[in-house]
C-alpha cells in the first residue's frame, strides 16, 4: 500500500509540474514566451511541446493506459527533461535553472520504478483452457 501511495504522490507531482509548465506554453505566458526565445526556439515548438506534456500526462495518470503507451511517455518526458537541462546549461543559464529539470527527470524516474513494481506485482489473469 506505501508504494501505491508513494507512486501516485511522485506521478501527481510530476504531472502538476508538466501541466503547469504546458498551461504557461499554450496560453502563451510571456515569461515562457520569453524563455523559448532566449533558449533559440521558434514559437510553434512551444506549442508543440505543451500539447505533446499534457498528452504525456493522460498517458501517465489514466489507469488503464496500455503498457507501451506509458513506457513511451516515460521515454518521452526523460527525454524533455534531459534536452532541457542541456538547453538551459548550454545558454548560460544560472544552476538553478538547470537544475529544476534534472529534479523533475528524479522525480519522473521514481515514479517509473514505483510503477514498474506494482505493475510486477500485480495478479496476473489465468488462461482458461480451451473448450472443444
Amino acid at each position: 500500500m506505501k508504494q501505491k501511495i508513494a507512486y501516485w504522490v511522485l506521478t501527481g507531482l510530476f504531472s502538476l509540474m508538466m501541466v503547469m509548465s504546458a498551461s504557461g506554453y499554450l496560453t502563451a505566458s510571456p515569461q515562457m514566451v520569453e524563455g523559448f526565445h532566449h533558449l533559440g526556439y521558434p514559437d510553434y515548438f512551444r506549442v508543440y511541446l505543451g500539447v505533446a506534456k499534457l498528452v504525456g500526462v493522460l498517458a501517465l495518470v489514466v489507469p488503464w493506459t496500455p503498457r507501451t503507451v506509458r513506457e513511451w511517455a516515460y521515454a518521452g518526458f526523460a527525454i524533455t527533461t534531459v534536452s532541457a537541462a542541456v538547453s538551459h546549461g548550454m545558454s548560460g543559464d544560472p544552476a538553478g535553472i538547470v537544475v529544476a529539470p534534472v529534479v523533475a527527470l528524479g522525480v519522473l524516474l521514481g515514479s517509473h520504478q514505483l510503477w514498474r513494481r506494482l505493475r510486477d506485482e500485480a495478479p496476473r489473469p489465468v488462461a482458461q483452457p480451451a473448450v472443444a
